[in-house]
């Protein structure tokens, strides 16, 4: 496995970082009211559903760092109930991926990863469980995308990969986070 291909797991956290940003900093624009309304979905609301992005987050990057949080997780369901809160947990959450994906070898790749399930521990190849987290969070926040459609609130543009020609669209908010092109690019 080539340097160029653990390059792709660090683009992968990022871009999962900075579409986070853009879903949440969306979301700033709303109230409580319809940030915790019922909407349809598999986490009825906005609230739910991006509470279980960061709770799922936060179980994998747990193991990946090999920890042994498991279950403990998701003790609780929604543990920030005010986007407030939410918006820095899932930024820390975010910066601890990158960290992972950063410090990645094509070795690391193809290790494995212990995950508390509380009963067992499963064992998954490292690249194939960033993978999975990756469709995860993105599965997700296709479904809060959807949801946010229907406020008053405009969806932010989530489909895009860091198109090279585009960098100059994505300036400002890659200042927010305190990045650079060359940063996300280089290895």
């Amino acid at each position: 496995m080539s340097a160029g291909f653990v390059q792709t797991y660090r683009a992968f956290a990022h871009n999962n970082a900075w579409a986070n940003h853009r879903l949440l900093t969306a979301c700033a624009a709303l109230g409580k009211a319809d940030f915790e309304a019922e909407r349809s979905g598999f986490f009825p609301s906005l609230q739910r559903t991006l509470n279980h992005i960061y709770v799922i987050d936060l179980f994998y990057v747990d193991a990946l760092e090999g920890g042994s949080l498991g279950p403990a997780a998701w003790k609780n369901e929604v543990p920030y109930p005010s986007l407030a809160e939410l918006k820095p947990a899932q930024a820390a959450i975010d910066r601890r991926l990158i960290a992972v994906c950063d410090a990645l070898t094509p070795e690391l790749l193809n290790g494995a990863v212990r995950i508390n399930r509380d009963s067992h521990i499963q064992i998954e190849r490292r690249d194939r469980l960033l993978m999975h987290l990756f469709q995860h969070q993105i599965h997700h926040r296709g479904q809060a995308h959807a949801m946010l459609s229907g406020t008053s609130a405009a969806p932010p543009q989530l489909d895009e990969f860091f198109a090279e020609g585009e960098a100059p669209l994505r300036a400002a908010e890659f200042a927010e986070l305190g990045w650079t092109e060359d940063g996300v690019w280089t290895s």
